[in-house]
C-alpha cells in the first residue's frame, strides 16, 4: 500500500511539474507544425505537376522518320498520373484537415484551465492517498481515478502528435522526401517537353544551311521516341509514388492516431485496474 501511494504521488507531481512546464506542449506544437509544412509542400508539389500535366494533355510531338510525319500524343501517357492526382488530392484534403484538427485541439488542451484541472485533480489525490481520515479505500480510488481523466484530457492530444510525429521522423519520411523529389522531378521533364520549341526554318538561308537544319531536325525527331519512352518510365515512377504517398499520408494522419489512441486507452484500463485492485 506504502509504494502504491508513494507511485501515485510521484504521477501527481510529475504530471504538473510537465504541464506547468510546457515541455510537451511545445514539442508537440513544433511536430504539429512541421507534419503540417510537409503536407502542404507535397500536395503543392501535386498540384504543380497536376497543372503542368494539363498543359501538356494537348501537346502533340511531331516524328518525321523519312519525312512521314506521324503525330504523338503526350496528354495520353499522362492521363494516368492525373487522374491518379485527383485522388491524392482528397488524401490530401483529408490529411491536411486531420493534422488541422490535431493542432487546434492542441491549442485547447494547452490551454492553462486544463493545468488548473490537472493540479486540483493531483492535490485531491494526494489528500485522499495520505490524510489519515480518508484511507479507506474508495477515496483513495476515487482520487487516483480523478487525476487519471484529468491527465488523459491534458495529455492525450500531445501525446498522440509526438508519437504519430515520432514514428513518422523515423519510418515515413524518408520515403515521403524521395517521393515528392521523384514527383518534382518528372514535373521538370514534362515541362521541358512541352515548352521544347519546334525547329524553324529561315527562308533566307541557302540550300545547304538548309539542308543541314534539315538533316539536324530529322536528328532530333528521330530521338523524340526515346525521350517518349522515358517519359511513360517517369510516369509509371510518378504512378508508384503517388500512391506510396498516399499509404504514408493515411498512416500519418489516420491509422496511427488511432493506433496511439487506443494504446492510451488500453493503457488508462490497465492503470484503472490495478488502482482498484
Amino acid at each position: 500500500m506504502l509504494k502504491r501511494k508513494i507511485l501515485w504521488t510521484l504521477i501527481a507531481v510529475i504530471s504538473i511539474g510537465i504541464a506547468v512546464s510546457g515541455l510537451v506542449d511545445d514539442t508537440a506544437q513544433r511536430y504539429a507544425d512541421e507534419a503540417f509544412k510537409r503536407a502542404l509542400v507535397t500536395f503543392a508539389v501535386a498540384r504543380t505537376l497536376n497543372g503542368i500535366i494539363s498543359l501538356a494533355q494537348g501537346t502533340e510531338l511531331a516524328l518525321e522518320p523519312g519525312g512521314v510525319g506521324v503525330n504523338l500524343g503526350v496528354g495520353e501517357i499522362l492521363d494516368p498520373i492525373n487522374d491518379l492526382i485527383e485522388q491524392f488530392s482528397s488524401v490530401m484534403l483529408i490529411a491536411a484537415t486531420s493534422l488541422g484538427l490535431q493542432n487546434f485541439l492542441l491549442s485547447i488542451t494547452s490551454w492553462w484551465g486544463f493545468t488548473v484541472a490537472l493540479a486540483c485533480a493531483a492535490c485531491i489525490a494526494i489528500v485522499a492517498l495520505w490524510w489519515p481520515a480518508t484511507s479507506e479505500n474508495r477515496y483513495v480510488q476515487m482520487g487516483t481515478r480523478l487525476l487519471l481523466m484529468t491527465l488523459v484530457l491534458r495529455f492525450i492530444v500531445p501525446a498522440l502528435i509526438i508519437g504519430t510525429n515520432v514514428v513518422t521522423n523515423q519510418f515515413l519520411e524518408p520515403e515521403q522526401q524521395a517521393a515528392t523529389a521523384a514527383l518534382e522531378a518528372t514535373s521538370t521533364e514534362i515541362e521541358s517537353m512541352h515548352e521544347e520549341p519546334a525547329p524553324r526554318l529561315n527562308p533566307d538561308q541557302s540550300i545547304m544551311d538548309r539542308l543541314g537544319d534539315r538533316v539536324r531536325s530529322t536528328l532530333q525527331s528521330m530521338d523524340v521516341e526515346a525521350r517518349l519512352e522515358n517519359l511513360r518510365s517517369s510516369a509509371a515512377n510518378a504512378s508508384e509514388h503517388i500512391i506510396n504517398l498516399i499509404v504514408l499520408f493515411v498512416l500519418q494522419t489516420i491509422i496511427l492516431p488511432i493506433l496511439f489512441t487506443w494504446l492510451i486507452v488500453e493503457l488508462l484500463k490497465s492503470l484503472i485496474v490495478r488502482s482498484t485492485s
